[in-house]
């Protein structure tokens, strides 16, 4: 008669079991950074605004996009952002754990600093009082207590006018939820408000198309801007965000981004008067024109219409003393090449210079990548393909990257050195401090461009919907 092994059998099944529960009780939880890389994916809570994310060029962009976009690939994950309308809407978000992390020109305040973790400051920002000329300047807190000044609701702006009232400041105002700074400037510029405050890089950035808007005085001096992490024990993440920031500092990336969203971002009150004029004056005569010729080549109408401005300020009959003419100021050679009969018709002129333009944009290699291409091509149409090629060459030779703008333009200016330009197969460029001009104007016009059109709806170009999708609590 067989012994009956049964019971034994079951012994050793407990006795795995729980060796196996041991063992697994003996496994460290996962941090959230590693939870993050194992899934592949870091979201990140933002607004849709010029500092921030938004559509240039048929693609997304933005100062804490390409940033946030920077710190995915350090740690080798895709990134998802998440857009807000509301900034309350984005703390609580936050703070509920629903993104990992917060990437939008958030100041840190008093209050914030209590709920939030936030990286060490990569921009420093003041808050400025505005207010259109012709009306009444405010000199102090004490002449914004007629309930005239409109602000953002959760901002840190109405943090501050908090501070200053509990302080004994007679001040008085109206906060607006669902709002954005470029909203706040438009109900001042349309006389709906008396004065607001917005942050001094986005005022910087909007002056050029509300060149009648002006600032008064900082409500609050320098304050800095930073990513902000939720109120977890978990600090995995943040510190690796902590360890991108110092290397993106220590490699220059960090500068080079801000000389990027910042660095073509002047004001002339004369010159952004005069845009802004000739946007009303002349603009609506082609912007058709503009639109269904852009359309047919696949570029943004307001970078052709941009390029326009800088050849001609919108002029079918401008000149130069070298023979150029018409819209798009095309040259006799140029104009036969694209077919154009008659340089001083305007709709002939866009075809001619816009198809010149992509002819350029296409002749670069594909090594380029926008928005660079974009430059290249814009510096190419002013001051001949050749030039810019040699200019690549020669940032090459010194160790620098031929496809990145930035770094391309230091040796476009070498070209104008004999030291230089003998061995160039181009030769001498005589107009390549102009060409670096020329793009900047034509970057900085292309922006105002932007936002004057978009100013009307109140928001920038929207992103997609699956961009704008909530998601459930995320893993901690």
């Amino acid at each position: 008669m067989p012994i009956s092994h049964k019971p034994h059998s079951i012994a050793q099944v407990l006795i795995a079991i729980t060796l196996l529960f041991s063992l697994t009780a003996c496994q460290p939880e996962r941090s959230l950074l590693e939870t993050i890389q194992r899934h592949g994916e870091l979201v990140v809570a933002t607004r849709v605004g010029p500092t921030t994310y938004y559509q240039e060029l048929d693609q997304f962009t933005g100062f804490e996009y390409e940033l946030s976009k920077q710190f995915a690939d350090y740690l080798g994950v895709r990134l998802k952002i998440i857009t807000y309308k509301d900034l309350g809407q984005l703390l609580k978000a936050l703070e509920d754990g629903e993104v990992h992390l917060a990437a939008a020109g958030l100041t840190i305040t008093r209050e914030r600093a209590q709920e939030f973790r936030f990286t060490s400051p990569y921009q420093q920002i003041s808050q400025k009082v505005i207010y259109q000329k012709g009306s009444p300047r405010p000199n102090d807190v004490k002449d914004l207590n007629d309930g005239a000044l409109v602000v953002m609701a959760n901002s840190s702006h109405s943090e501050n006018l908090q501070r200053l009232k509990s302080n004994h400041s007679p001040i008085a105002w109206t906060e607006k939820t669902n709002s954005t700074m470029l909203s706040m400037l438009n109900l001042v510029n349309d006389g709906q408000a008396t004065y607001t405050i917005v942050d001094s890089n986005v005022f910087d950035l909007h002056r050029s198309i509300f060149p009648e808007l002006k600032a008064a005085f900082n409500i609050k001096d320098w304050e800095p801007i930073a990513w902000a992490f939720p109120p977890t024990s978990d600090t995995s993440l943040y510190s690796a965000a902590e360890n991108f920031f110092n290397k993106i500092n220590e490699d220059g990336s960090l500068e080079e981004q801000k000389e990027r969203f910042y660095g073509h971002r002047s004001f002339d009150y004369v010159g952004a008067r005069t845009f802004v004029a000739h946007m009303d004056s002349r603009l609506p005569r082609y912007e058709e024109d503009f639109k269904t010729i852009a359309n047919e080549i696949d570029v943004d109408w307001r970078l052709l219409a941009a390029l326009g401005y800088q050849e001609s300020l919108w002029n079918p009959n401008a000149i130069s003393p070298t023979g150029v003419r018409g819209l798009m100021m095309l040259t006799q050679r140029t104009a036969k090449e694209m077919g154009v009969r008659n340089r001083r018709d305007p709709k002939q002129s866009i075809i001619g210079g816009a198809g010149y333009f992509k002819k350029l944009y296409k002749r670069l290699p594909d090594s380029i990548a926008e928005p660079h291409r974009t430059w290249f091509a814009l510096a190419s149409y002013n001051t001949g393909f050749g030039h810019v090629q040699d200019a690549r060459i020669l940032t090459r030779q010194n160790n620098a990257d031929p496809d990145n703008w930035f770094e391309v333009k230091p040796n476009l200016l070498l070209l104008k050195k004999r030291k230089y330009y003998k061995h160039a197969k181009h030769g001498y460029a005589r107009g390549a401090g102009q060409s670096i001009l020329y793009v900047k104007n034509i970057r900085r016009y292309y922006d105002s461009l932007v936002w004057a059109t978009e100013k009307s709806a109140d928001h920038y170009t929207p992103v997609p919907q699956s961009s704008l999708a909530m998601l459930t609590p995320l893993a901690q």
